[in-house]
């Protein structure tokens, strides 16, 4: 297998240990991680000073000279398969994909292919540089099988670490369009009463908690105020539809990204979202309110109504600002026409 070396010198006042210090000082150019490096300093890929150091806790002095083999990427495990893509925008260190509902993103246990990593090796081929030693795609975020829209997907070292960053801070933009169950609006006094639940200017919903798996089922997740990952969602309302309103089309966008996130806390409001099966419930709507075949629709739709409409980040070889939005799928843009029929 082909190697490079990648050689460089400790610079002033370095940190205590040798992982610390290659980190710091490790050319940006490498796009080399802290985990990729703490794997290498294990396999002697290190010398400091000629001499191979494999504990990452061995003090290192300014000055010294660290050399680094770097073999080449690996193939992945996974298999390539020509699955068609849509896609937004690629480029040599990213790329964007607008995923269908019912695509799974990683495989998993019971679903070991047809997904998009699966997809995104068979169209990537030899572009793939190799995320963390391995020809793969990097995946920096997810969205749930039923949810359809677009994925931005680094296909080098360096956009991944630059997208992991980006998203770890909440510095991405992610706007969801969905369908929920009710109005959620500040003039309701219930949704005032749930916690974690306030209203920011514009009648725009904003939903703290903290979330956690399910205590009782770990294929979901559940609102705590204990514990877990803080999570962020805001909802707006664009459109009601019945009279009575019983279903709004909303925009939610995230401030954090924890799995499920939007679909659990629109149903910690009261909102969940239509045709979710494990958050929204199938709630009977009445035909005063809406129209039969729009009742129908509903309960017919057989998956959440979410759709990933905008993904904003910055480029993170280039520094370019970028933004891509994606139309409703079909069977959304379907139910909609039917709710907007009077």
């Amino acid at each position: 297998m082909d190697k490079a070396r990648l050689e460089f010198v400790i610079a002033a006042a370095p940190p205590p240990r040798l992982d610390k210090a290659l980190s710091r000082d490790v050319p940006e150019e490498a796009a080399l991680s802290r985990t990729r490096l703490a794997r290498l300093i294990a396999e002697g890929a290190v010398t400091v000073d000629g001499q191979v150091i494999t504990d990452p806790k061995t003090r290192v002095a300014e000055g010294a000279r660290v050399a680094i083999a770097l073999t080449e990427a690996e193939e992945s495990h996974i298999a390539p398969e020509a699955i068609p893509l849509v896609v937004v925008y690629e480029d040599d260190d990213l790329i964007v994909i607008d995923k269908p509902a019912g695509m799974v993103v990683h495989p998993a246990p019971g679903t070991p292919s047809g997904t998009l990593v699966n997809a995104l090796l068979a169209h990537c081929g030899d572009n793939l540089s190799g995320v963390g030693g391995v020809k793969r795609p990097g995946i920096v975020h997810r969205i749930d099988k039923d949810t359809s829209g677009l994925l931005v997907v680094a296909k080098s070292d360096a956009a991944h670490h630059g997208l992991a960053a980006q998203f770890a801070a909440h510095s991405a933009e992610r706007h969801y369009i969905a369908l929920c169950y009710g109005v959620p609006d500040g003039s309701d006094p219930r949704l005032r009463g749930v916690k974690g639940a306030s209203f920011e200017p514009g009648n725009v919903l904003r939903l703290t908690t903290q979330l956690a798996r399910h205590p009782h089922d770990r294929q979901k997740q559940a609102v705590i105020f204990h514990g877990g990952r803080h999570a962020v969602t805001r909802a707006r309302v664009i459109e009601s539809f019945g009279i009575p309103a019983a279903v709004s089309l909303i925009d939610c966008w995230l401030e954090t990204g924890r799995t499920h996130q939007i679909r659990v806390h629109m149903a910690h409001a009261g909102h969940g979202l239509l045709g979710d099966p494990v958050y929204g419930g199938r709630r009977k709507l009445s035909p005063k309110a809406l129209s039969p075949e729009a009742v129908e629709a509903v309960a017919g739709f057989p998956r959440q109504a979410l759709h990933a409409a905008v993904l904003g980040f910055e480029h993170p070889v280039t520094g370019a600002a970028m933004q891509f939005s994606s139309p409703l799928p079909q069977d959304f843009s379907d139910l909609l026409d039917i709710l907007r029929r009077r």
